[in-house]
């Protein structure tokens, strides 16, 4: 972690203090339950954690208020170090009830955050780099409904899932939604309120023009 800043009064520097020893506490009493801890871990009030002797992390990992990280999942779910899962975001690969297919679960790189409210379907695999920023309200889906066959409902036609790659050291605004299949290149920025829907070469800055389209299913 790295040092608070100068300016910061004394007062609520000792209210920092206070709330990271306890989210490290709650870390100490948590640990046992998580396949792997590397290091210290944060986890702040009202955190939900299912399934999680599934999931590796690595040092510093922080979980803030009301997240919720799932971890059924077909393979082992990573958070490497200094990842940050923000308020109120959720990371969920399967039902919570068991039923149908496992998903394959996520894999977060190095210095990587989640800001609040996200959420993340990882029925396909997730792989988010190192140094990746994820704005707030971003919605990230590894999965997609099959259609095709007008005479079946939607709901018995099963799911697909290609999975979602965000390489290093990208920016991902507010609001953006990533849908399944997509692959966002080493450096890209994408604009706030961008819906995802093909890959992004690197170093690429992507903004959603709102062109609205119907089509025949």
């Amino acid at each position: 972690m790295g040092r608070i800043n100068k300016n910061i009064t004394a007062k609520d520097k000792l209210s920092i203090y206070i709330n990271t020893a306890i989210k490290i506490i709650r870390g100490l009493l948590n640990r046992w339950r998580f396949k792997k801890v590397s290091g210290f871990i944060f986890i702040a009030r009202r955190v939900t954690l299912l399934n999680v002797g599934n999931i590796a992390l690595g040092k510093n990992v922080k979980f803030e208020n009301n997240s919720e990280v799932q971890g059924l999942a077909s393979q082992v779910m990573i958070f490497e170090d200094n990842v940050t899962i923000g308020r109120n975001t959720m990371i969920r690969p399967s039902s919570y009830y068991g039923v149908g297919e496992i998903g394959e679960g996520c894999h977060i790189g190095y210095n990587s955050s989640i800001g609040p409210f996200g959420y993340v379907g990882c029925a396909g695999k997730v792989i988010i780099g190192n140094n990746v920023m994820i704005g707030p309200r971003v919605s990230i889906f590894a999965e997609n409904h099959n259609f095709a066959d007008n005479n079946k409902s939607i709901k018995s036609q099963g799911v697909s899932n290609k999975g979602i790659t965000i390489e290093d050291d990208c920016w991902i605004g507010s609001g953006v939604i990533i849908l399944d299949g997509v692959t966002i290149g080493k450096g890209s920025v994408i604009g706030a309120g961008t819906v995802v829907t093909k890959n992004i070469p690197e170093n690429s800055k992507v903004f959603d023009k709102r062109t609205k389209v119907v089509q025949r299913r």
